[in-house]
């Protein structure tokens, strides 16, 4: 049986059998990955332009959109980089990096949702406490410790799990590498200790979560003290979008995590995988911009911009 010092490479779950099916599947995902950053990447850009877009909230989606365009890219090209070759294999270097850069890019945007939780909490419980609570130093540490503990956890997971001895293959049933598929290649109870700091990862991210649902508690209980029905409808549309993004974030986890053992099988651990890690990046872009008049009048200041300077 092959241990960890043998193993130079593992073998990705492959999308399909066909040939035919696994260039339809490279065309789909490239078409996913191209509308992730094409859409991430305006974002950033017109953020980062627009000085009327220089506040914390567009602050911190500029960073859930480095985060995004980060996640889906330590993914999908491998994946259809393997449809396109009609391969399934990644080095043992290629997979541990996957692993370090899924989760710190993963745990990082959780904490970055949470802090913009935070975010919406105090522009409309403590309107007239915004600009000395969430001041620009403030707003680049909260960033800086999301990145910073986000690294530092994938340090801690990553070391962690290939340090285990595996004798169990080299195969993944996932098409990326992710923890518990490579924990269970293990031989050895050494795997305990992922487990536990495991543990420890889910109870920060319930903390976060709790956090979550009480910051919009509060939230929800300020709007319905606001008396102008304008005034209602203007806070909840800031407020709508950072809770499709979280819904959508949270429900997709919980089910790839927390699913019971009956429901697991290959084909829906690979739909689900692609639910949470693919689908997110490509569509959060959308759900920031569609009601979100600020930054579509930024994009189209941006562009006119630029067609006046092509002019010239």
């Amino acid at each position: 049986m092959p241990n960890s010092s043998s193993v130079s490479e593992f073998l990705l779950l492959a999308f399909a059998d066909t040939r035919e099916l696994q260039l339809l599947h490279f065309a789909f995902f490239l078409g996913i990955y191209l509308a992730a950053l094409l859409g991430n990447g305006l974002i950033i850009t017109t953020v980062a332009c627009d000085h009327n877009l220089h506040t914390p909230m567009y602050f911190f989606l500029l960073n859930l959109a480095l985060l995004d365009l980060g996640c889906i890219s330590t993914t999908l090209p491998k994946a259809m980089a393997n449809a396109l070759w009609d391969t399934r294999t990644i080095s043992y270097q290629g997979c541990a990096a996957q692993v370090l850069f899924f989760v710190f890019f993963f745990g990082s945007e959780y904490s970055i949702l949470t802090i913009m939780a935070y975010d919406r909490y105090v522009a409309i419980c403590k309107p007239l406490h915004y600009g000395s609570l969430l001041s620009s130093r403030t707003c680049a540490q909260m960033a800086a410790a999301a990145w910073g503990s986000g690294f530092l956890n994938a340090v801690l997971h990553t070391a962690n799990t290939f340090s285990l001895p595996l004798c169990q293959g080299n195969s993944v049933d996932q098409f990326f590498c992710q923890i518990p598929q490579i924990v269970k290649l293990s031989c050895s109870d050494a795997y305990l200790k992922e487990v536990e700091l495991l543990a420890s990862s889910f109870s920060f991210v319930f903390g976060c979560f709790v956090f979550i649902v009480v910051s919009y508690v509060q939230i929800f209980k300020a709007v319905q003290r606001i008396p102008s029905e304008q005034g209602r409808h203007k806070a909840f549309s800031t407020c709508l979008p950072h809770l499709a993004v979280i819904s959508l974030f949270v429900s997709t986890d919980m089910f790839a995590y927390l699913k019971p053992p009956s429901l697991s099988s290959p084909s829906l651990d690979l739909v689900v995988a692609v639910l949470y890690s693919v689908v997110p990046p490509a569509v959060n872009p959308l759900i920031y911009s569609m009601r979100n008049q600020d930054l579509k009048d930024a994009l189209r200041r941006l562009m006119t911009r630029d067609v006046s300077k092509s002019k010239k």
